[in-house]
């Protein structure tokens, strides 16, 4: 059976292919154009995806799709109706993907939401599970949280098994935005406001995510569920910079500057949600994953920085997480 990849040449997506071609999947992807292509795999140009998007000649012969297209994040979104535009894409283009993969025969459907879906921030050592009121705060994740509604709806109708996926934020080679940014500052030696920054937040490591949608292809027991993934340790701001500097091979050059203070700046700049993403506490529970599935991350926190500084390798390389 082939494993059908949506947004196959975006951050998560080039990794899992090739992850998939490594335990010998037949891979095929779908991508908005050739120029997206990652890999010697079977591609199938579909455009954009939307309501409308005709997948027949993609799902011939599909015995699992993993989907990771959508329209992500964007900070300084120039949309009139942002949520009109996310809907378009993650819910009516996702639900179109899925009535059609179950009327094609698919067994099972993957998909990769966030952890938006849950909220924004949580209390200190109160992480976010599957079990939480979903109380997405921004289009993007009200979005999300429709199409995974939308998909239960569907799993129940058609019998196809749909499993959910809502990772925190992404790092490794190829990251992008804030991320990369802060890597950059680190790599370079530049002097950082973050040494007293005592939060907590959960990460996940480019390896350790594709690993578990391999793993949530392959188990029987992630059939209808959803799942929480991260690198289950979780890190303050100032330790996150200093396992970069760490991995890096350079000095963490922090300086000891009281919260409350980074928020007070931010405020006259106009910059409190970034301040807020540094110095607030997100933290999500993986125990489900553990327990059910007998997942463990195959990626240390300290590796999986290893890989995004490009340590060993020049400076990190940088790239569009388009998935």
């Amino acid at each position: 059976m082939i494993c059908l990849v949506t947004g196959a040449g975006g951050f998560v997506g080039k990794s899992l292919c090739a992850a998939l071609s490594m335990r010998r999947f037949s891979v095929r992807t779908a991508l908005r154009s050739m120029s997206n292509r990652a890999g010697d795999f079977e591609s199938v140009v579909v455009g954009g995806i939307n309501a409308d998007t005709g997948w027949s000649a993609v799902l011939q012969g599909v015995g699992t799709a993993v989907h990771l297209a959508a329209r992500v994040h964007v900070m300084h979104d120039t949309e009139d109706d942002p949520l009109r535009a996310f809907r378009a894409v993650n819910v009516y283009g996702t639900l179109n993907l899925a009535r059609q993969a179950a009327a094609a025969g698919v067994k099972r459907f993957v998909f990769v939401s966030s952890i938006k879906v849950n909220g924004e921030s949580t209390l200190l050592g109160r992480a976010f599970n599957e079990a939480d009121t979903a109380k997405p705060q921004d289009a993007y994740g009200q979005s999300k949280h429709e199409a995974e509604h939308g998909l239960r709806q569907i799993a129940v109708e058609t019998g196809m098994e749909v499993v959910i996926i809502r990772p925190p934020l992404v790092y490794g080679p190829g990251v992008k935005a804030n991320f990369a940014a802060l890597m950059r500052a680190v790599q370079r030696g530049w002097p950082l406001p973050l040494g007293a920054v005592h939060n907590q937040r959960s990460l996940v490591a480019l390896d350790n995510l594709v690993d578990f949608i391999v793993t949530c292809i392959t188990h029987p027991q992630a059939a209808n569920q959803t799942f929480l993934v991260s690198d289950g340790q979780d890190l303050s701001t100032t330790e996150l910079v200093r396992g970069m500097a760490q991995a890096a091979g350079v000095p963490a050059r922090l300086l000891p500057v009281p919260v409350w203070a980074l928020q007070a700046g931010a405020s006259l700049l106009g910059k409190g949600d970034a301040v807020q993403r540094l110095c607030g506490n997100l933290q999500v529970d993986i125990s489900k994953a553990r327990s059910l599935l007998g997942w463990v991350p195959p990626v240390s926190v300290e590796e999986g920085l290893r890989r995004a500084m490009g340590a060993g390798d020049g400076l990190p390389r940088f790239a569009r997480n388009d998935v």
